[in-house]
């Protein structure tokens, strides 16, 4: 009789995603309400929510976030009863953002207190390479490490196939923007991925967390083309406050691109190599048609100019 399987609680969206990718959906025994990815994920049990809405402009989502980050330490709100019911072996999430994920101190504090003890694993990328590392990580936590193997060769083949198709393309300067009101720089894994994607960054934080700048800032990097791809919003949500970014960059900026940022752009698990395409694609008209082919147009992206 061979040993139970490795039961999972994922706190995060990227780290259900790995899960998946590799293999492990019948490890995984609840997540979070944003975990949405593959489908099936949904089917999961969800313990947590958040205590913000989208309904909000994102001035206000901005200032209710940071007033319960001060008041509270946190957005989100876990089931700890769902969460002794679940019997957890392993608890991923992560210290990096506290807008993004529950506080890893307080998951820390909890789980200590549940029956099974379970382990509390920080995955906290600020890299892609530190993004591949974590899926190798995931892999070894269930002792199935080859299940890693395949899927990073093939990512990593993929990245280098971008590299190889930009190297001897003109780079273009470029701008990602996280947040609309306030305006906020992108930063992680973002800058790095217009880098590979053969752009200039005019304004990103390379491996650091993502800032708010001016719009006076933003127009004097003059960027060629500016991406929004604001962190935990689709297309759709998005586009509601494309009047407001162009009542501050005007026609300035040659072109406007809205990408999803739940999807793509903000969460650190296998699809960044899909955003490393995608970004490719934007800035480089020479691949628009390869590189942008698989994303489902108004759903992922939209050009507003």
């Amino acid at each position: 009789m061979g040993q139970p399987a490795t039961r999972i609680v994922s706190l995060l969206p990227s780290a259900t995603e790995i899960c998946f990718a590799l293999g492990l959906d019948e490890n995984i025994v609840g997540v979070t309400h944003e975990c949405d990815y593959p489908a099936s994920a949904q089917l999961k049990p969800q313990i947590t929510r958040s205590k913000t809405t989208a309904a909000l402009t994102s001035r206000e989502i901005d200032a209710l976030v940071r007033s319960q980050l001060d008041e509270t330490g946190s957005i989100y709100e876990l089931d700890l009863e769902m969460l002794e019911a679940l019997r957890p072996d392993i608890i991923l999430t992560q210290q990096l953002c506290t807008v993004c994920a529950v506080s890893f101190d307080y998951v820390a504090e909890q789980a200590a207190t549940l029956t099974t003890v379970p382990q509390v694993i920080n995955l906290e990328p600020k890299s892609l390479e530190d993004v591949f590392h974590s899926i190798a990580r995931v892999a070894a936590l269930v002792g199935q490490p080859e299940k890693a193997e395949a899927m990073l060769s093939g990512l990593r083949t993929r990245v280098d196939h971008v590299r190889e198709a930009v190297a001897l393309l003109p780079k273009r300067k470029a701008m990602v923007l996280e947040w609309i009101d306030p305006p906020f720089a992108s930063g992680h894994w973002i800058p790095e991925l217009v880098a590979l994607a053969g752009g200039e960054n005019t304004i990103g934080f390379l491996h650091a967390p993502s800032r708010e700048v001016s719009w006076e800032q933003i127009l004097a990097s003059l960027p060629e083309v500016l991406i929004v791809a604001e962190c935990g919003f689709g297309v759709e949500r998005q586009l509601q406050d494309i009047d407001f970014l162009l009542s501050r960059v005007g026609s300035d900026i040659p072109e406007i691109w809205v990408c999803d940022g739940s999807q793509y752009f903000s969460r650190p698990g296998p699809r960044l190599v899909d955003t490393l395409e995608m970004i490719s694609g934007i800035l480089h008209v020479e691949l628009r048609e390869q590189m942008l082919s698989k994303f489902q147009d108004t759903k992922d992206i939209v050009r507003i100019h």
